[in-house]
């Protein structure tokens, strides 16, 4: 039996999204920007992909714009900000984002940017009041993980947004590990740039977006054509974008279900643990509505996390130590640090997330094998 429980890595690409994708590869592959049918046919697709992600997002569908992932979509949120920008020089980020908002701003640290990293506490929450003391009129721009890709703590946006708009400051949102697992109206969450990636929710590798609010002064990352609004050039890449489109459909259809099943899934894990007295910590906020669904960051005493992960996966149990894109580093997680994990219990953490097409099954067999792992 396998058992793939990595799901905050990457998905699978539905079997309804690569159908949706397949015309888009042989029969109508002509270049959007081309002014015959076949070209019109390809960006007739893309408008009509536009106005049903808007739909989906709550959002307006000039203010979308696909990009080729979710790293795209950060870096052109944040140096898109600042290279349009010409009197403000500090920008406020917390100290558990995602390495493509960290290494971004370090880039622009490096430049001058005074950047101020916002604490959090135990439970990955950041320091509200750091944030109202530390944004002021010289703050650029804020940018927040909205949903934590390792712990899975989920913010409190409608305080930071508030924080941000009574400051006058940029609010850019990572929502990379949000779509389709958590409610979002990109209306209501009020904040000015939101990033998101296709492959966290079944789409394919290689399409992201950038929402971007009516009125926000950016400037753009790539140059050339006219493609997104005149502010991505580059050929867009309508089979993706199909994907991208259909992906978040079917799961925005399925999410509400999705989350009550993958929290019983990662529950049940926890109550297995408990009976067997198995010595754990959960990293992050407890297993609800402020928690990431199906995300289950676990930390074991006095082990190492390669050891297990190493016995899970001769087993065919995929599971990670931490963020898939730090997968080669040794030293322990910057997240987990940040949320001071103990010392004899940081070296042993494993994040499962399961998705939307985990199952019991697959879920028993991998507790059933890492309680043996853990207790021979």
């Amino acid at each position: 039996m396998k058992a793939y429980l990595d799901n905050a890595a990457t998905t699978g690409v539905s079997k309804e999204v690569f159908e949706a994708m397949k015309p888009y590869f042989m029969d109508l592959y002509g270049n959007p920007s081309s002014l015959h049918y076949k070209g019109i046919e390809a960006k007739k697709v893309i408008n009509t992909c536009h106005k049903k992600v808007a739909e989906l997002l709550g959002c307006h569908h000039t203010e979308v714009h696909f990009t080729s992932c979710g790293t795209e979509s950060i870096n052109w949120a944040i140096k898109g900000i600042a290279y349009n920008n010409k009197t403000k020089s500090e920008i406020i980020t917390t100290k558990i984002e995602h390495h493509a908002t960290l290494h971004t701003i370090e880039f622009l640290e490096k430049r001058g940017y005074i950047v101020h990293y916002l604490d959090v506490n135990e439970h990955g929450f950041i320091d509200l009041n750091q944030l109202r003391s530390l944004v002021n009129d010289n703050t650029l721009i804020v940018s927040v993980i909205m949903a934590n890709n390792e712990i899975g703590t989920i913010q409190n946006m409608k305080e930071i947004s508030d924080i941000c708009e009574e400051a006058s400051t940029y609010l850019h949102v990572d929502a990379v590990q949000v779509a389709t697992h958590v409610p979002l109206s990109l209306d209501n969450l009020n904040a000015d740039l939101v990033s998101f990636s296709g492959h966290k929710f079944h789409a394919p590798k290689g399409i992201g977006m950038l929402y971007i609010r009516k009125g926000t002064h950016i400037e753009n990352l790539l140059h050339g054509g006219q493609q997104e609004h005149n502010l991505r050039s580059g050929t867009e890449n309508v089979a993706f974008i199909v994907g991208f489109t259909k992906a978040l459909e079917l799961g925005m259809k399925s999410m509400l279900m999705n989350i009550l099943r993958q929290n019983e899934l990662i529950s049940y894990i926890v109550s297995e643990l408990d009976m067997k007295k198995i010595d754990y910590r959960i990293n992050g906020p407890k297993i609800g509505e402020n928690r990431l669904p199906g995300n289950l960051s676990i930390s074991f005493k006095d082990l190492e996390g390669s050891d297990i992960t190493y016995y899970l996966n001769k087993a065919n149990i995929f599971v990670s130590t931490g963020s898939a894109c730090d997968s080669t580093s040794i030293e322990p997680s910057h997240v987990l640090q940040a949320i001071n994990v103990p010392q004899d219990y940081i070296n042993a953490s494993l994040r499962i997330t399961v998705g939307d097409d985990t199952t019991f099954e697959e879920v028993e067999y991998a507790t059933k094998t890492l309680i043996e792992i853990l207790t021979e």
